[in-house]
């Protein structure tokens, strides 16, 4: 592991990677290149329905049903305050409440806990923030880390059959019973309301809901007692699209294009919506000579997949290849760093780099692949930077990569820094923005170095100052950082005679842009300005990886086959940080001019040099002496 000092240095380049961008990260040692610390690199160690009216008609609840996913972490933690390193203490728990475990337990004695937690006194209602509710948001976040999600919902299913059809032991209280169903079904509306449009990529959890949902709903002794929590349920059974009655397959959903897979103005105009594994896309896979097939396939398909569509483009299956003509696909950076995808590997498009392209080809033709021919023609002449005013750039920066972080489901978090101790799930919109972060950064060295009047370059740089300082004043600080390491890039920050030629004022401001992202003291002043910022937020989102590999390698996870209570609760409550940060809407007033579109498609579809060496030739052409 590298040391802490080495992640987020001043230098762009131990962001962007050094010498032809082999330094950046790989989420898959032979795919991705985004912009990580550098030791995130390493893997840590049925009963159907009827259909006979048994449903009933429900009146709405008169007032909104409010789930804890809706509440920030200071309202959650009853120690407030929100941060990640707040603690439990039983005297700010609520006497009403049973309160919050200090003790290991077994998972599945940890959600008995939780259900008698639940199930407590009747006449004293649990107030979000008691210590049981804020164990219950802990546990649906992060339970997959020591609970597959099939045992969990398999274990809520079990408890509720029991409260059901077995009669109460004499040591239960009377009506004990409907409270133990009560305390299920607020840990079912809780996990469906929390896990919402990703339910649709666990079949056999949505199988497992079903059969819990039919349960609940055909139990007569709740209606009259939980109609709201009945309705509750239904309205969230149907958004997240788990059909009941209907067990036949969707219809063909719209094929998703990606932002960096064919641009089209039409396309990366239009709002981003979340992807999923279940997507379809389109992507172009290029043969040795640089010829390609298109195919359409799912967002989680595996290498192999992959390449069993590429061989039916490519009409191979008419004649069975020979092992040695077997096809391999290979994941090539505009560097021309070649890395052998595995057959067993999914997910790979949103994993690749910036300018990397998918090759198809035999073991005899893999030496000769090289990369595709630079995107960018480096010519004389104004960019479109040079044509559009700052804030107006910053103001579509902030709402792009806003709609891209409202893409990304809070759990994505946990599942991206925790994927080796559970099941492999989709993190394709986390992927997708940091690799944006990644391309902003190498968009501001692009344009300056392709600006050949020195002049001209220094009112660039001023104006890349105003956009990050715009951009700081939308709360955007994922640009912001981006920006700021952009101009820090070392191509970037040895064009001596440009920075001279900057004004005195603007010196100054960046200076202080430098202090704010300064990783001194994890990070001081960064955490210091960001505390006292209030939703909507864009957090700079490797430094939130950063806390939860922290939180992941400094202890473990389950010790003798008990849960680690305290280390959950950190995760949880780095998680809830995010969820404040988007508990409020973004409102930015941007006119619809055919010159703001304009800007908007520009800012939406970067075209950037991320090949590191490419970059220092520019930069040494331009100011061959500075130092």
């Amino acid at each position: 592991m590298k040391p802490l000092e080495k992640f987020l240095k001043k230098q762009g380049s131990h962001l962007a990677g050094g010498g032809g961008g082999g330094g950046q990260l790989s989420r898959r040692p032979s795919v991705s290149k985004i912009l990580l610390p550098g030791f995130l690199k390493d893997e840590p160690p049925e009963a159907g329905p009827e259909g006979d009216g048994r449903w009933l008609e429900l009146r709405p609840p008169e007032g909104a049903l409010r789930s804890p996913t809706s509440f920030s972490s200071e309202e959650l933690s009853p120690a407030g305050g929100g941060g990640g390193e707040s603690q439990l203490s039983p005297e700010a728990v609520p006497t009403c409440c049973w309160a919050p475990l200090a003790e290991p337990e077994s998972p599945e004695r940890l959600l008995e806990r939780l259900l008698e937690g639940l199930a407590g006194d009747p006449t004293a209602p649990h107030g979000h923030g008691c210590g049981a509710d804020l164990l219950l948001d802990d546990i649906v976040l992060t339970h997959s880390l020591f609970l597959p999600t099939e045992q969990f919902l398999h274990q809520l299913h079990q408890h509720f059959m029991t409260a059901s059809t077995i009669p109460s032991p004499q040591c239960w209280k009377e009506g004990e019973a409907m409270h133990r169903k009560r305390a299920v079904l607020v840990i079912l509306l809780h996990f469906l309301e929390t896990y919402k449009g990703i339910l649709q990529e666990e079949e056999k959890a949505g199988k497992v809901i079903k059969d819990l949902y039919l349960l609940i709903m055909k139990d007569s002794s709740l209606y009259q007692k939980l109609e709201d929590e009945i309705l509750k349920l239904h309205q969230l059974v149907e958004t997240v699209e788990l059909k009941v009655t209907d067990e036949s397959h969707p219809p063909n959903k719209q094929v998703k294009p990606l932002f960096r897979h064919f641009r089209r103005i039409d396309s990366c105009l239009q709002t981003r919506v979340a992807f999923r594994g279940s997507d379809e896309i389109f992507c172009r896979v290029y043969m040795p000579d640089h010829s390609y097939v298109t195919i359409r396939s799912r967002l989680s398909a595996s290498v192999q997949d992959i390449l069993t569509s590429v061989t039916e483009k490519l009409q191979y299956s008419d004649e069975q290849p020979t092992r040695e003509e077997a096809l391999i696909l290979v994941a090539v950076t505009s560097s021309g760093e070649k890395s052998v995808l595995q057959p067993n590997e999914e997910c790979v498009f949103t994993t690749l780099g910036i300018n990397s392209h998918l090759f198809a080809c035999t073991k005899d033709t893999f030496p000769s692949l090289v990369p595709l021919p630079d995107e960018i023609q480096v010519s004389p002449g104004d960019t479109e930077i040079h044509r559009v005013e700052a804030e107006d750039v910053a103001n579509h920066l902030t709402a792009f990569h806003w709609e891209l972080f409202r893409c990304v489901h809070e759990l994505e978090f946990v599942d991206y820094v925790f994927h080796g101790e559970r099941g492999r799930r989709e993190t394709a919109n986390l992927e997708l923005l940091l690799q944006r972060c990644s391309e902003v950064q190498h968009w501001v060295a692009t344009e300056v170095l392709l600006c050949e009047s020195l002049g001209k370059r220094a009112h660039l740089l001023k104006k890349f100052i105003k956009i990050a300082a715009v951009c700081k004043q939308n709360q955007d600080m994922l640009t912001f950082y981006a920006v700021v390491i952009g101009l820090n890039n070392a191509p970037v920050s040895r064009l001596r005679l440009t920075w001279e030629k900057l004004p005195g004022k603007f010196k100054n401001l960046f200076r202080k842009f430098e202090n704010l992202t300064d990783p001194c003291r994890n990070h001081k002043s960064y955490r210091e300005v960001l505390s006292r910022m209030k939703p909507p937020i864009i957090p700079f989102v490797p430094l939130i990886l950063k806390d939860l590999t922290f939180l992941h390698e400094a202890s473990k996870t389950l010790v003798d086959s008990l849960v680690n209570i305290e280390k959950l609760h950190s995760v949880a409550e780095k998680v809830r940080t995010i969820r404040k940060c988007r508990s409020r809407p973004l409102c930015l007033e941007i006119e619809s001019s055919p010159q703001q579109l304009q800007t908007k498609a520009y800012v939406r579809q970067f075209q950037v040099i991320d090949n590191q060496n490419l970059l220092f030739e520019l930069s040494h052409k331009l100011e061959s002496n500075s130092q």
